[in-house]
């Protein structure tokens, strides 16, 4: 089954300005692929960039989609070892745009075979419950939002922090304060705080009962992670500080986190997660998948992953909950509440809809 040509598209999102430590987000800035073959079926990818954490912007991804397809015109679809192969060799980096790629061919395999990708993978269903996320605002603010949240039926909060270290605990009482004690927070501080800063939040919130803090500081600073490790009470987790395995294993051999966060933008893909995953499960460490900003999709290809990785055991999937003002998504993953769920097509079961497209910028290579 050979590749033929590849359409690319600009797939941007409207959606309510969403604000982390490093910056804030007024759409996603999305690249959706379909990678078409001589056996006349399709595999389509999406991917989501955030240049303020890999780098990447709509932009390049599309510059680089374009490079990509050509390398892989009139190449085997079904041998995804060396298709990746041929990227990673043209390119270093420019991981969320090679996830899109990765993606497209894990569909088409997945299709081939008349399989739900997961089933593809010998994986199982599981309930997959998602924490929903809250964005970086005034203490009063973010609390009012929680109770929302926990109105609505949500029992994990996932809160942003990492803009100052004393609001942030201020933040986060006021958050425990008005929600109790019967919901799970976990926190995340987009390498937001100094090793001195770290110290001191993750302290002064250990008597709110956070599951996880992920990536407290920046990666330059990975070498104080084991220090931070043993004078935390609130256990860490690694997201930008692992991109690959072997991050995942220098991480974890270090002594460096808990628990380790799994995006595709940063592996490159489902095939490095897998890898990722396998890697923390042969040193019992436990991993959770997470996302940026991509639709349901990408959502789909990385639910079909959590079936497929018992190792996963945290759900950071709340993405097109997060203020997405459009669905550009066929078929896919179903939000029942916070608990998701897929239908069993062939693939990773989503598409784009056509008349989205119609109004994306687009190329066929």
């Amino acid at each position: 089954m050979t590749v033929t040509h590849v359409d690319i598209y600009r797939f941007s999102i409207k959606m309510e300005p969403f604000t982390i430590a490093t910056g804030t987000m007024e759409y996603a800035q999305n690249t959706f692929i379909r990678v078409h073959t001589n056996a006349g079926i399709y595999g389509v990818g999406e991917c989501s960039a955030f240049p303020m954490i890999v780098g990447e912007t709509q932009d390049t991804c599309l510059v680089m989609a374009r490079e990509f397809a050509k390398l892989w015109k009139g190449q085997d679809a079904l041998d995804i070892s060396a298709r990746l192969k041929q990227l990673d060799d043209f390119t270093a980096r420019n991981t969320t745009v090679k996830s899109a790629f990765d993606m497209a061919l894990y569909d088409l395999a997945a299709k081939h075979a008349g399989l739900p990708l997961y089933q593809y993978w010998g994986g199982e269903r599981k309930p997959v419950e998602t924490d929903i996320t809250i964005g970086i605002a005034e203490p009063a603010k973010m609390a009012e939002r929680a109770v929302e949240f926990k109105q609505n039926g949500a029992t994990i909060l996932k809160v942003k922090l990492g803009k100052n270290a004393q609001e942030d605990v201020e933040r986060i009482r006021r958050i425990r304060e008005a929600v109790g004690d019967d919901m799970q927070i976990r926190i995340d501080a987009n390498q937001g705080w100094s090793f001195d800063d770290a110290v001191y939040a993750l302290q002064a919130m250990g008597a709110y009962h956070i599951a996880f803090c992920e990536q407290p500081m920046r990666t330059w600073y990975d070498d104080r992670l084991p220090e931070l490790m043993k004078l935390s009470p609130v256990k860490i987790m690694a997201d930008e500080s692992v991109y690959n395995h072997h991050d995942a294993r220098r991480q974890i051999e270090s002594g460096s986190c808990h628990y380790v966060n799994i995006k595709l933008s940063k592996s490159g893909g489902l095939h490095e997660a897998r890898q990722i995953h396998d890697m923390a499960a042969a040193h019992g460490v436990p991993c959770m998948m997470g996302g940026m900003l991509e639709s349901r999709i990408a959502l789909s290809a990385k639910l079909h992953l959590v079936y497929a990785s018992p190792n996963i055991k945290f759900y950071d999937m709340d993405t097109c909950m997060l203020g997405h003002l459009e669905d550009p998504c066929l078929g896919g993953v179903k939000y029942e509440g916070y608990h998701l769920t897929i239908d069993d097509a062939p693939g990773i079961s989503a598409d784009a809809d056509e008349h989205f497209l119609k109004n994306c910028e687009h190329w066929r290579v």
